[in-house]
């Protein structure tokens, strides 16, 4: 199963950019996604970011994350 993950930019340099989710940081290529900038929520598949999203929403999408995977939410933080 792949599962697509909402994650924080947190540094940007050129095409790729760190993200962050539960203490989890990982450098992903943006290059799909137009405008992205430091602060932005995107989806991240694989190691690319594959969508913007709007803050609430990808805070909506970690809380529902949380609740279908409650050990594993615990296990990473």
């Amino acid at each position: 199963m792949c599962l697509a993950v909402p994650m924080k930019v947190i540094e940007m340099e050129g095409p790729v950019a760190r993200v962050e989710e539960a203490g989890v940081s990982r450098e992903v290529r943006v290059d799909l996604v137009e405008g992205v900038k430091v602060g932005d929520y995107v989806i991240v598949h694989a190691g690319i970011a594959i969508e913007r999203l709007e803050p609430e929403e990808a805070k909506e999408t970690l809380r529902l994350f949380e609740e279908m995977f409650p050990e594993g939410a615990e296990s990473s933080r």
